[in-house]
């Protein structure tokens, strides 16, 4: 595995947040024309990945967000929030040439270190049910499927997912 030494860096600025919203936009455009319609994926990443969303739910829904860097580029970044004895993964993405290379294991390393750090017992997200290739890697990672739901997002779009989890044991190492 070829990794160059990845480092997570929490978004706190106003500028760095225009910066991950402008990589999402990026990302859901490359990423989920295979599974999503182009006004589903338009809508979403304004109602969920959009500087204004992201900054709402900062503010004031506890999220946190990271890049995903090596060698001060941007490879892709994560959004976490602590619930009381879990981690919510909300979001994982690496932009498309950086996928595949290990970048995603490395984020996990931090995921779990975070939860061992602020007692937290699992990590669980929620996953698109077409999603196969991202299901496969997660359940890899030793997720497993807990419970399915499908949520009314508005505008007419649905998102029918699974809910995976991955429970943390003491010595858990994935």
């Amino acid at each position: 595995m070829e990794t160059d030494t990845v480092t997570m860096i929490r978004v706190e600025t106003d500028e760095q947040l225009k910066t991950l919203a402008e990589k999402a936009n990026i990302v859901w455009h490359e990423f989920f024309p295979c599974i999503l319609t182009g006004g589903q994926i338009d809508y979403m990443v304004e109602k969920f990945q959009s500087y204004d969303a992201m900054k709402n739910q900062m503010k004031n829904d506890g999220y946190e967000y990271y890049f995903i860097t090596a060698d001060d580029k941007i490879l892709g970044y994560t959004g976490i929030k602590k619930e009381e004895e879990r981690l919510f993964l909300s979001k994982l993405y690496l932009l498309k040439e950086n996928r595949g290379k290990g970048y995603a294991s490395e984020a996990f390393k931090f995921l779990i270190n975070y939860c061992k750090e602020n007692d937290l017992k699992s990590i669980y997200l929620t996953v698109n049910k077409q999603n196969e290739h991202t299901i496969a890697v997660y359940k890899q990672k030793g997720f497993e499927v807990i419970d399915t739901q499908v949520a009314d997002i508005g505008n007419g779009y649905v998102m029918d997912d699974y809910i995976m989890e991955l429970k943390l044991g003491g010595n858990h190492e994935n």
